[in-house]
């Protein structure tokens, strides 16, 4: 039996509104609740840390990958061009596709669900707490299916720098055994 006939996915040249608010409702509630379970473990001096530590990580990305992306000034899935437009100068578009990134050069960014899961898990053992409980299954949830869900099926299946090339895609590849 012949196969349906699929049309190509065209990438975005500027993402919807929602995929933008969706994605970085996703990464607030990721901070947010990881702050509260930090709080509730070490104490509101180590939360605040945490965040600070978050938004550090975010300017990195803005510093050491947006600056060079396709989507720079415009309207990427997370709204981060637009963004690292206003706080950093255009960077040459040949070092992104060229960058080659490795699972250490993504700890930092896995750290951000890893703190806060160990901390509350901590506090599970010491001091059970049903509050706790859900948002340690809501993080994880947000962190895997919520990444998924946006990345995989809203952000980077319409990248136009993902045609061009992008370390990431190169970098999961490896990981499901597709190179």
């Amino acid at each position: 039996m012949p196969q349906p006939v699929t049309a190509p996915i065209s990438a975005h040249e500027r993402y919807p509104t929602g995929t933008v608010l969706l994605s970085n409702a996703l990464t607030f509630l990721t901070w947010t609740f990881g702050a509260y379970i930090i709080w509730t473990a070490l104490g509101i001096a180590f939360s605040l840390l945490f965040i600070a530590y978050c938004l550090l990580i975010e300017l990195n990305l803005l510093r050491r990958s947006c600056v060079s992306c396709y989507y720079y000034g415009k309207t990427c899935f997370s709204g981060r061009g637009r963004c690292c437009s206003a706080l950093f100068k255009r960077g040459n578009a040949g070092d992104f596709a060229g960058r080659d990134i490795t699972w250490v050069d993504m700890l930092p960014d896995i750290l951000v669900s890893v703190i806060p899961i160990t901390c509350g898990i901590g506090v599970m053992i010491v001091d059970f707490s049903w509050l706790v409980l859900a948002l340690l299954l809501a993080l994880v949830g947000l962190t895997t299916m919520g990444n998924a869900l946006v990345r995989g099926r809203l952000a980077c299946k319409y990248c136009r720098q993902r045609t061009l090339g992008c370390p990431a895609e190169r970098l999961f590849q490896k990981r499901e055994g597709r190179e």
